[in-house]
């Protein structure tokens, strides 16, 4: 899918630019551009996480897909039905997502992976358009509090009513279910703020949530 909204070569903030081309010239193989989603057209289901990992998407071009973060969302995608296979190792391999899309709320790498605010407004009405592309009805997990602020005012929807917390649940316009997520970084899992089984109870509630929901165009689940 051709995002309308999205501009591969954005260059609205200058830190950012600014890293990036000090990365590519450390890693000239590396992507180092602003980094698309990555599914379906027209999804139940969109991931938001919080921007490219620096051996990652920002190496590999594909959100979540070279680093240890995709290691547990691609498995746990593939457990609940939404990718066609359990590891994304490479923007080239075959694998699909089902009725599901993901997407960053940064699309640049940050330095200590570290957003500014600045930044995190500068990327939101990218972030607003892979919104509007989400069914009616549909749901977003926000994998951490940074994908869960910007989701909320990317809605226009006001921070105080929507707290960020583990397995949240927020009404959003158009009937859709805002689900929150601790992020799944190596740090989270490693210190067990995040479990297997933690993250893996937001993705089948997402699940139960779109089985609810009427067809609104997308493939039967």
């Amino acid at each position: 899918m051709t995002e309308p909204c999205f501009d591969p070569g954005c260059r609205r903030c200058d830190r950012l630019v600014a890293f990036l081309d000090e990365v590519k010239a450390q890693h000239p193989s590396y992507f180092c551009q602003p980094v698309p989603a990555f599914g379906a057209d027209d999804p139940g289901l969109l991931v938001v996480g919080l921007a490219p990992g620096l051996h990652g998407a920002n190496a590999t071009g594909r959100p979540f897909t070279g680093d240890f973060a995709g290691i547990l969302l691609y498995r746990t995608l593939h457990k609940y039905g939404f990718a066609s296979a359990p590891q994304s190792q490479s923007a080239a391999d075959e694998l699909t997502l089902q009725n599901c899309r993901i997407t960053n709320a940064v699309k640049c790498l940050p330095p200590q992976n570290k957003p500014v605010g600045s930044e995190i407004k500068a990327c939101r009405s990218y972030l607003a358009g892979e919104l509007e592309a989400l069914g009616a009805s549909g749901v977003v997990i926000a994998l951490g509090s940074i994908a869960h602020r910007s989701t909320v005012a990317a809605f226009g929807r006001a921070q105080k009513d929507h707290p960020f917390a583990h397995a949240a649940e927020h009404a959003m316009p158009r009937g859709i279910t805002l689900v929150d997520s601790y992020h799944c970084s190596r740090y989270n899992t490693q210190t067990k703020r995040l479990t297997d089984t933690m993250f893996e109870r937001v993705f089948a509630r997402a699940r139960e949530l779109l089985a609810l929901q009427p067809a609104q165009g997308h493939a039967a689940l």
